[in-house]
């Protein structure tokens, strides 16, 4: 017998949720077949099986998990009893040790699947489960929730408390005034809609910030850029490519070509005074399509042709879209990219993530009338900002790496010939 534990997937969650069993109850699987999806903070994975055995699952779908849990077992036949184990999840909930929990809520018979964090937000703000079965899914999420949330419009009653001031309430009012402990009962009895939750994966997103905000001793250096070029450049590459090359791409691109220059730019913090070298320039960017900050990883961008780092990030967009990234797409950056795309942001200041020593950011061109000789010339702008570990890397380092990564970018058909 072998048992299942749940892998750790990443450094950021303490537990998963586990989405859903990808091999039956008693059915025989093989050494490496995926059996079960798990959905971390940012991703969903499939895990595979580490050994040959018949699956006797522990834990039903839609329930969270821990790393280390064992959650099945792999038994060397169908006839052998699974033994008993203290981690087995569902004792002490008043059922035997090894019953699967529950995944619906008694008299469901609708046969969807909702996930315990995701139950827990319904019943904090009374969602009738008519609403949440009207989505169609099989498996609904938090995130699923909290879309409908955002879509709920006040209720009446709501509407006509926050109008009605003038009459009747405004008695209760001036009493609860003079009521020294009436303020904290009301704070008490607040509406649960005045309340707004943060889905699983911001919670990650504010967890990673602030530990880079206590641990990392970040500066900051920012450089304005002439675009114009590499612009057009970019819309004939988009033609040409038959693939939307922008440029995010071209700094993705560019970027990666500065590794071995700037070896210490993409090296992880190590303990001690010393920085482990990175062998390939992987960047990660990032993409926010309403879903959630999500950070994919382009990798050796500086050995890849344009196409097929623009092939990526379009790719990189899909998945946002659906929430279907999966752990491996998220890990291994040497750098990261923050994008900043909005009209109207002239500099941003990017997070230094844990396990690298900068980040880059990158806003959106602008136009600006410049003099040319005797004349004026509009051309189009951007910042490249550059925060990083000040332990690591100094203000003049920092520069110069802006300043390099200004020289190809204003000469695009130059370090696109000598990058690939």
């Amino acid at each position: 017998m072998t048992e299942f534990r749940v892998p750790k997937l990443n450094n950021n969650d303490t537990s998963y949720v586990l989405v859903e069993w990808l091999a039956e109850d008693g059915q025989e699987v093989r050494d490496g077949d995926p059996i079960v999806l798990l959905e971390t903070s940012k991703a969903t994975e499939e895990v595979e099986a580490p050994a040959d055995g018949v699956l006797r699952r522990l834990l039903a779908e839609g329930a969270e998990c821990e790393p280390g849990q064992v959650i099945a077992r792999l038994l060397a036949s169908a006839d052998e009893p699974p033994a008993e184990s203290a981690e087995t999840p569902g004792a002490g909930s008043g059922g035997n040790p090894g019953e699967p929990q529950a995944s619906t809520p008694p008299g469901d018979v609708s046969g969807v699947i909702v996930t315990a964090p995701a139950r827990e937000l319904i019943e904090a703000h009374g969602i009738a489960m008519e609403r949440v079965y009207a989505l169609g899914r099989k498996v609904i999420r938090r995130t699923d929730v909290e879309e409908l949330l955002g879509a709920q419009e006040p209720s009446p009653a709501v509407a006509d408390d926050a109008t009605a001031g003038n009459d009747a309430t405004a008695e209760d009012d001036a009493t609860a005034g003079d009521d020294a402990t009436a303020g904290d009962d009301a704070t008490a009895g607040d509406d649960d809609a005045q309340w707004i939750t943060l889905s699983r994966a911001q919670q990650r997103t504010a967890e990673v910030v602030e530990r880079s905000r206590r641990e990392i001793p970040a500066a900051f250096t920012a450089m304005n850029v002439d675009v114009t070029e590499v612009l057009s450049l970019a819309r004939d590459l988009t033609r040409r490519l038959r693939t939307l090359v922008g440029l995010p791409e071209m700094v993705v691109k560019a970027a990666g070509g500065l590794l071995d220059r700037f070896p210490m730019f993409f090296a992880e913090p190590g303990p001690g005074p010393r920085a482990r070298r990175a062998a390939t320039a992987d960047v990660g960017v990032t993409v926010d399509v309403g879903r959630g900050l999500f950070i994919p990883v382009v990798r050796d961008v500086g050995n890849r042709p344009l196409a097929e780092i623009a092939g990526d990030l379009v790719g990189f967009r899909k998945t946002a879209l659906t929430g279907s990234f999966r752990e491996r797409d998220l890990q291994g950056g040497a750098i990261t990219l923050t994008l900043h795309t909005h009209d109207g942001i002239v500099f941003a200041v990017p997070i230094v993530f844990p396990g690298q020593t900068c980040a880059l950011s990158l806003t959106a061109p602008r136009t600006e009338v410049v003099q040319d000789g005797p004349g004026f010339a509009v051309r189009k702008t951007a910042t490249v900002g550059l925060a990083y570990d000040h332990r690591y890397i100094n203000g003049r380092d920092a520069a110069e790496f802006l300043g390099e990564l200004r020289t190809a970018l204003e000469s695009p058909a130059r370090f696109l010939t000598e990058n690939g």
